[in-house]
Parts: C-alpha cells; sequence; structure tokens
C-alpha cells in the first residue's frame, strides 16, 4: 500500500508572529480504480505506520555563520543507512528554487540540509519547503512528498523610531490637561516580545513650564500632555525631546524633537487710554465722528483677540448716539445720530466700555471687568428754526370759486425768537392759484380752481407748500404742506372717447360708441345717447340703441353705401348737462376681418392697340430715314465753313499733336493752313460731327476768361455726299480703309519709352500729308486729353 503525508497546523498567527508547524506520518489508503476523479472522491484515510520523523526547523536570523552551515539532517527509513546510494534526496520551495533563491541546499546522497546566507526576519520569517526521496536509478519518488518549514528566530536588532510630522500649534488659551500632540512609535522585531516593547519618555524641554509629560496609551501610541498655562507673551515656542527605547537585548533607542507652536489669543484686555474725554456739538444737528477715543490691547494686533468693541453702558437712552470701531486704528468712532435739543439738555454724560471681538480667556481667576470710560458732551444752543402747529393741513374748497376767498392761517411756534417777525412765503404753487400774507401767513386765493386741471391729483387734492423764516442770525425756517381737496361741479360736458368708428357693411349694422366725462359722480356717466339733430333723413338712416349707459349703440336703419358718414350726436350726463360731439363712420367691406379691405392701387397698361402705334411710328421712322438717304445720294460733297477762331491761331498747325482722323483721307485733298479752324471726328455712332470753337477773354471785375464751345450736327445733304465721295475713294483699295476701330480713351495707357524728336525723320514721305490722317492709337490717346484740357475738361471722342 502506498503512504501519504498529511499536514497537522495550528491556526495561524498574526504575520510577526512566529507560528511552528507539526509533522505526522499517517497512511492513506486509497481505492484502486481507474478513474482519478472517482477515486478522489472515495479516498479513505487510514492509519499506518510511521515512515518520517521532523520537527520544525529554527535557524537565528542574521547568523554571521562561516556559511554553508548545516542546519538539519533528512533520512528515511525505507534505506537500511545513510550511505545507501540507492536514494537521492531533493529539496523545492521558498529559498531554494523560489524567491529569496539559494538560502537552502540539500546534499543528494546523505540528506545533509545546509544554509548559505544570513536571513532577515524582518523580511522572511518562515520558509515553506518540499522535500521528495528519489530513486537513484530510476529517478522515480520513492515516498509520497513532505512539506516542512524553517522559522527564523528573531533578534534584537532593530530600534523604535518616532513617525515624522513632530510639530504643533497650540492655543495659548488651551486647557491643562489636553492632548497637545500625538506620537506614533514602531518597532520592527517581533510583536509581543521585548524586543518590540517600548517606553518613551521626555529627555528635556526648553523653556521648562509648564510642564509637559507623556501619556501612553498602548505599546505604540502615546500623547503629550501638560499642566499649568501657555502665555504667548512670554514664549512663543517650545522644544521637547524625546527618546523611545526597546526591552531587548541589548536595548536599543532612538531620539526625536518635538517642536510646538504657541499661538495668540485674547488673554488681555483692552484698556482706555484716557478716563475721561470732552466734546461739543451744536443743537439740533446730527454729527457723524464727533470724537474718536482710544484703546491699548497687549494681544496681536489685527485678530479677533485684538479687535476692539464699544458699547454704552448708560446715557444712551434715547439713542441720540451710536459708537463704531475704526477697522484699521481699532479707535471708537462717536456720532450724533439724532438732533438734541438745548432747551432740554445742556450737558450730557456717556458712560462707555470696551471689550474684544474673542472672549477672554484667563488660566486662573475670575476675568477682571470691562474698562470703563466717561464722555462729556456740552450742547451748544442755536438759533431753533420755527415750526408750524402742524406739518399738513388740509382744505376743502368748492372748485370754480370766485378768487379772493381765505383759505388758512396757519399758527407758527418759535421759542427763539418774536413770532410777530416771521416771514410767510410760498414754495410751491404749481398752478399759480394762491398768494400768501409774508406777516400773517393767510392763504388767499387769486384764481379759480379746477378740479379738472393737470396739477390736481387723481384724488381731487391740490398741494401747496409754505414756509416761515424767523429773523435769527443765521435766520431758520421750517417748512408744512396745505393739501386742498376739490369737491367737483358738473362743469364739464359729456365727450366722445373716439370720434372715429368703423362699420363692416358686409356683416353688421351697428357700432357702440363710448363716451367719457371728466367731472367726478354724480356729474358724470352712465350716458344717454341720442342723435344730435332733428333731421328727418338722418332719423331713417340711423338709430341708437341701447341709448343709456357708458356707452351707446349706433344702428344703421337700412343698407348704406360704401363711404364715410358723419353722425351728429347729443350725449347727456346724469344731471342731464348734454354735450354735442360728431361721430365718423366709415362703412366698407371687411370681408372676413374687423378691418376695411384697403382698395387695390390704380394702375394702367399697355394694350394691343397702343404696341400697334408703337410699332408704326417706329416703321415710319425708318422710312423717313431711308427717303432721306436717297435724296442725298449723288450730290457733291459742300465744304461748311465755321466761324474764324480768332482766340487760337495756332491750331491750324499741322505738326499739332492733335486727336486725329479716323479715316484715311486722299492725297488730292487740300490740307493748306487757314485762319479758319475746321475739325471733323467720327464718333462711336458713325455720325460726323463739327464743333465751332470760339474763344473770348474779357477782364471784368477779375473774372476769368471763359470758353463757350458748341457742338452740332451736320445738314443731312453734307453727310450724303460725305459718304459717297468716300466710297468712291476707296473702291477698290483696301489699304485705305481705316485701320483701327473707334474707341474710348480714359486715360494715357501703360506709356512706353520713345526716342527723341530730334532722331525722327520724315525725308521719306516727302510732301505727302497722309500720315497725319491716322498717327495711330498711342498719338490719339494724348490728342484726347489734349482737346480734353482745352474743352474745360469735358471728355471728347476719337
Amino acid at each position: 500500500m502506498d503512504c501519504a503525508v498529511r499536514r497537522l497546523r495550528r491556526p495561524r498567527r498574526p504575520a510577526t508572529d512566529l507560528t511552528t508547524w507539526q509533522v505526522a506520518l499517517t497512511s492513506l489508503a486509497e481505492s484502486r480504480h481507474d478513474n482519478h476523479l472517482e477515486r478522489a472522491k472515495r479516498e479513505l484515510l487510514v492509519r499506518t505506520k510511521r515512515r518520517w520523523v521532523l520537527s520544525t526547523i529554527e535557524i537565528m536570523e542574521e547568523n554571521k555563520g562561516p556559511y554553508p552551515l548545516e542546519i538539519s539532517t533528512m533520512h528515511n527509513d525505507k534505506q537500511a543507512n545513510v550511505g545507501d546510494v540507492g536514494h537521492l534526496y531533493r529539496i523545492s520551495g521558498m529559498g531554494v528554487d523560489v524567491a529569496p533563491k539559494g538560502v537552502f541546499s540539500i546534499d543528494e546522497l546523505s540528506g545533509v540540509l545546509t544554509a548559505h546566507k544570513s536571513v532577515d526576519r524582518e523580511a522572511y520569517d518562515l520558509f515553506h519547503i518540499h522535500f521528495d526521496i528519489l530513486n537513484k536509478e530510476t529517478g522515480l519518488e520513492m515516498d509520497r512528498q513532505l512539506s516542512f518549514n524553517i522559522e527564523v528566530k528573531d533578534i534584537n536588532d532593530n530600534a523604535p523610531f518616532f513617525d515624522p510630522g513632530l510639530t504643533a500649534d497650540v492655543p495659548e488659551n488651551t486647557p491643562e490637561g489636553t492632548a497637545l500632540l500625538q506620537l506614533s512609535v514602531t518597532d520592527r522585531d517581533k510583536r509581543n516580545t521585548n524586543n518590540s516593547l517600548i517606553t518613551v519618555s521626555i529627555v528635556s524641554q526648553d523653556p521648562p513650564e509648564p510642564k509637559i509629560y507623556v501619556k501612553k496609551m498602548n505599546n505604540i501610541m502615546a500623547q503629550l500632555n501638560f499642566k499649568g498655562c501657555f502665555d504667548y507673551d512670554k514664549v512663543k515656542k517650545y522644544t521637547v525631546n524625546l527618546k523611545a527605547r526597546d526591552h531587548g537585548t541589548p536595548v536599543l533607542s532612538s531620539t526625536a524633537v518635538v517642536t510646538i507652536n504657541i499661538l495668540d489669543r485674547n488673554n488681555h484686555m483692552p484698556t482706555f487710554r484716557a478716563k475721561e474725554y470732552h466734546t461739543e456739538v451744536f443743537e439740533s444737528v446730527t454729527k457723524e465722528n464727533l470724537l474718536r477715543i482710544a484703546v491699548d490691547d497687549k494681544d496681536t494686533p489685527n485678530t479677533p483677540g485684538w479687535r476692539a468693541e464699544y458699547y454704552f453702558l448708560e446715557g444712551n437712552e434715547g439713542r441720540n448716539y451710536k459708537i463704531e470701531t475704526d477697522p484699521v486704528t481699532n479707535e471708537g468712532i462717536l456720532s450724533v445720530i439724532k438732533e438734541k435739543d438745548f432747551e432740554q439738555s445742556m450737558r450730557h454724560k456717556l458712560l462707555v466700555a470696551v471689550k474684544n471681538v474673542e472672549a477672554v480667556f484667563f488660566c486662573s481667576g475670575i476675568p477682571p471687568a470691562p474698562d470703563i470710560a466717561t464722555i462729556t458732551i456740552d450742547v451748544i444752543n442755536v438759533n431753533d428754526p420755527p415750526a408750524y402747529e402742524k406739518t399738513s393741513y388740509k382744505v376743502f374748497r368748492v372748485e370754480e370759486e370766485d378768487p379772493g376767498k381765505e383759505l388758512l392761517t396757519p399758527k407758527v411756534i418759535d421759542a427763539d425768537s418774536n413770532v410777530s417777525e416771521i416771514r410767510h412765503e410760498l414754495v410751491e404753487d404749481p398752478a399759480g392759484w394762491m398768494s400768501m400774507d409774508a406777516k400773517t401767513g393767510t392763504i388767499t386765493t387769486i384764481k379759480k380752481m379746477d378740479r379738472d386741471s393737470s396739477f390736481v391729483d387723481e384724488k381731487s387734492v391740490y398741494k401747496i407748500v409754505i414756509r416761515a423764516t424767523d429773523d435769527g442770525k443765521p435766520p431758520a425756517q421750517c417748512t408744512a404742506t396745505v393739501l386742498i381737496h376739490l369737491r367737483d361741479i358738473n362743469d364739464n360736458s359729456p365727450r366722445l372717447v373716439n370720434n372715429s368708428m368703423v362699420l363692416c357693411g358686409n356683416k353688421e349694422n351697428k357700432v357702440m360708441v363710448r363716451a367719457t366725462d371728466k367731472d367726478a359722480d354724480p356729474f358724470t356717466g352712465p350716458f344717454t345717447f341720442l342723435l344730435g339733430s332733428d333731421d328727418k333723413e338722418l332719423a331713417e338712416r340711423w338709430k341708437i340703441q341701447p341709448s343709456f349707459g357708458l356707452e351707446g349703440g349706433l344702428i344703421s336703419q337700412m343698407p348704406l353705401p360704401f363711404g364715410n358718414y358723419s353722425v351728429p350726436l347729443r350725449i347727456q350726463d346724469q344731471q342731464n348737462v348734454a354735450g354735442l360731439d360728431t361721430v365718423e363712420v366709415m362703412v366698407c367691406d371687411c370681408g372676413d376681418g374687423d378691418d376695411c379691405i384697403p382698395k387695390e392701387p390704380a394702375s394702367t397698361g399697355l394694350g394691343p392697340a397702343g404696341i400697334g402705334l408703337i410699332f408704326l411710328g417706329l416703321l415710319l421712322f425708318l422710312l423717313l430715314i431711308l427717303l432721306l438717304k436717297c435724296q442725298c445720294r449723288g450730290k457733291d460733297f459742300q465744304k461748311i465753313l465755321t466761324g474764324q477762331d480768332e482766340g487760337n491761331q495756332t491750331l491750324i498747325r499741322y505738326n499739332q499733336e492733335g486727336g486725329g482722323s479716323p479715316c484715311m483721307m486722299n492725297s488730292n485733298m487740300n490740307l493748306q493752313a487757314s485762319q479758319r479752324q475746321r475739325d471733323t471726328m467720327r464718333s462711336q455712332g458713325g455720325q460726323s460731327m463739327y464743333w465751332n470753337s470760339n474763344r473770348m477773354n474779357t477782364y471784368q471785375g477779375g473774372s476769368s476768361s471763359r470758353d463757350n464751345r458748341s457742338v452740332g450736327l451736320l445738314s443731312d445733304q453734307y453727310i450724303s455726299d460725305h459718304i459717297d465721295r468716300r466710297m468712291d475713294e476707296v473702291d477698290g483699295n483696301l489699304d485705305s480703309l481705316p485701320t483701327y476701330q473707334p474707341h474710348q480713351y480714359a486715360y494715357e495707357g501703360e506709356g512706353s519709352r520713345c526716342q527723341s524728336l530730334d532722331q525722327l525723320s520724315l525725308s521719306n514721305m516727302g510732301d505727302d500729308l497722309m500720315f497725319l490722317n491716322d498717327l495711330g492709337p498711342k498719338f490719339k490717346t494724348l490728342a484726347g486729353v489734349s482737346h480734353q484740357k482745352i474743352n474745360g475738361g469735358k471728355n471728347t471722342e476719337f
């Protein structure tokens, strides 16, 4: 029967604890079954004879050697003796072929287990290794695999150490016994041993007071506590040297420095720099920043423990004063917010106390009472203004009363002046209806008061403002308001709200007209609507139904042609006061809407007859042109002499850079110079024209010279003769045809390089001046610009 090894272990301890593995030999009875799964399910454990006897192997950490170091010997009771060469030992697992590799090995023949290097327990506290025995000849396992552990025994090779960040900010008002800082200490040696048992103590403290001590929470946690009080003004920082040691052999320890920063808090009361202050103020006035009072405070400036708060203890029962803190200087600012009367009090005293925004803290004892200062205020008498008995008066009158009625004589009180010397005047009287006696103050009407005026509000109240001024130095004054309530009378007749109405004649025969009345009830609506004329035709065409109410219905009693109709109406209020008005009614077609359909605008069109007449006129015009051409054919060319130009004789020179002629002329034409200048040009429309240029220079009143130029068409007879003669000249000679097409030049073009005029030779041309008829396009551009300059800026076509 094959034998198997089962490992029996106790529950696992924490990672840092050493766990002892117990190894026992057991025999396992297995049912022989071909199917491996079925065999695993039916596997039975049967106790058999013990074959392996091994215990947990212990080694010391950081052992100095020498290495290799024998730590144990493995054997198997199947072999007769240790030197039997028929068996081989093999180990595998952690420390052999699993990291950290190469720590352990076994002699294949003798079974000696060897360590090759030292081990740090804090890195590896336990090694789990597999042990096999093989047949040397076949290499097969002779027995089931055994697993065993190698435990690393701890030594005290680690000193305890503090966690970083040993700095604390502590307010100076912290009560004694409060934890200042939590301390955390760590030792990497095995837990729950003397090697990891830690004791924390204070080596030194600077300064020594108040006393700081360590309170241990557990083996790795502690607190810094203190007895007494901190005082920021005396000490702002404490330095504490700590020591942590273990209880191993040898004892290891480490130190750390704790810094405690004290934060300032309010442990000083503010105190007044002076206990008494004096100031003065004019009566009946308010005044900001009347007085500033200062305090001293030893706490850190611009902190809640330094910021002062001022308050009144006595003297401000009437709430005439207020005191505020200046955020920059920490001074108290006293202001008068309510007038003080000299006749009631000539001198006033205030008791002011001060405290901090943050509550004051004292380590022991009872805090002292807040500091107090006395402020004496003298009230300076001034000329008190007069005062009307009332600030507002109400007067009731009927509108449209005759002027001259006395409305009111207000009463004035003045403690400092003679009432008889007070002057009265109107300050506001927008409609100009009142007058006021300057000595007595009597208010009298000087015009009729109309309730419908724009100066009267919707409540029928007319407001005026009066003023009284005494004779003091300086003069003082007071004002009052007089509200005049006007009772309405029926002084307005009803009127239509809208005098234009639209009646959709295609849908209805009735429009509603609304009336209004500026008077108040009962002198206004509802109204009675009547036709405003006894005209019989008007009564036959219109009627009113309903005729009573705020609006009446105007009904047409017969179909009316579309157009405008004027209907006079008579409208009566509740008191039968009537008003005549006229409503303009537009009767129109509204279609499906409520507004009149606009008429389409009148339009004109050209019918067939008109088109025919236009074409007939064009045909007659063409026929007339043909007749003129037939009459002019065959007649000789007649020269039309132009008037003599006495003002510009140089224009007859042939070397003038003029515009030139677009057509080439026969050489037998007479081109002699003459005092009469005649130029012929062809426009782009093919029409021959001539101009007569007369220049007249006058000097009158400093006026400049002027040019009078006229351009006219040649006669039809001349056109015909000229065309026939030119046709005969060019008959059979195409070279004499014009060499370019007419073109309008607006500028001289790109320009070109031209040689000197001295280099030009005209000897090869003889006396033939035909070249003057066509000097080329570049010359024509220059000629056009020259003629434009001569003609005063007019465009000339070539």
